[in-house]
């Protein structure tokens, strides 16, 4: 697997990159990592981590850089896609604490010829899952178009 820069696989620019790398992708699956330091966006010293709610934008953010891996191995440009939603967003914790580095998994279940599809994600830190969810996203054929649309 080719090492892309997060930046060059998300839509998304500073500061609202939120994970820190692909780590691993395939035709179904991929695997990525969120370092929480200071410097995180929604970083919360009251807490000492960010809230457990944002764990749902990794996801998405995972889902970004899976769609975006396969796009630069078909030599295609990065589109940006939309979370629509998900079910079921179970949380185990209620935050993701300062100074640990936890591991995004997503598998796509489905894809319609639409753009519409549906992942299973889950959080996880040293193997163990701390959060999960089924979401759906949707990344329509011309997404400049379908904005216009959306007017």
């Amino acid at each position: 697997m080719k090492n892309y820069a997060i930046e060059a696989l998300i839509a998304h620019r500073e500061p609202m990159i939120l994970i820190s790398r692909l780590i691993h992708f395939s035709e179904t699956h991929a695997t990525c990592e969120v370092d929480i330091t200071k410097a995180s966006a929604f970083y919360q010293p009251s807490i000492k981590g960010v809230h457990s709610y944002i764990g749902i934008e990794y996801m998405a953010q995972s889902i970004a850089a899976f769609a975006g891996a396969k796009a630069q191995e078909q030599g295609k440009p990065i589109e940006i896609g939309f979370l629509l939603g998900s079910r079921k967003y179970h949380c185990y914790q209620t935050s993701f604490q300062l100074n640990e580095t936890y591991q995004i998994s997503i598998e796509e279940l489905y894809r319609e010829s639409s753009g519409l599809s549906v992942f299973e994600c889950a959080i996880s830190l040293d193997e163990r899952i701390v959060a999960q969810a089924k979401v759906n996203a949707y990344q329509p054929e011309n997404p400049k178009e379908f904005l216009k649309e959306q007017q």
